[in-house]
């Protein structure tokens, strides 16, 4: 099982990583509207939009909303906003240096 459950149900790679990134953003902001104790009225004017698209965050009806709409929520949001890309990190020791990497393979 990956860590992306659109992989596990069988979407291409880059579709898969698209919904993905689209539902974890969906899903920071309806946490951070539940944290604030808003309605969905209350929501949508602090993010000036209207209450439809917040019920549609809160209900996870998000297919038509965009990735770069849903970072703009963020940001009014005051939510951090990262991205990452590239080579996966390397794992790192305690210390901070880089961790060996040991086969236990034997020549």
């Amino acid at each position: 099982m990956s860590r992306n459950p659109f992989l596990d149900l069988g979407f291409p790679p880059e579709e898969a990583m698209a919904l993905h990134i689209r539902s974890q953003l969906a899903v920071l902001l309806e946490q951070y509207i539940e944290r604030k104790g808003w309605s969905q009225t209350a929501a949508a004017r602090a993010l000036k939009v209207p209450q439809p698209t917040i019920s549609k965050i809160v209900n996870g009806n998000i297919e038509k909303l965009s990735i770069e709409f849903l970072i703009k929520l963020m940001v009014r949001a005051g939510l951090p906003v990262g991205l990452a890309a590239g080579r996966r990190p390397v794992a790192r020791s305690a210390s901070g240096r880089r961790a060996a990497h040991h086969s236990s393979a034997t020549a």
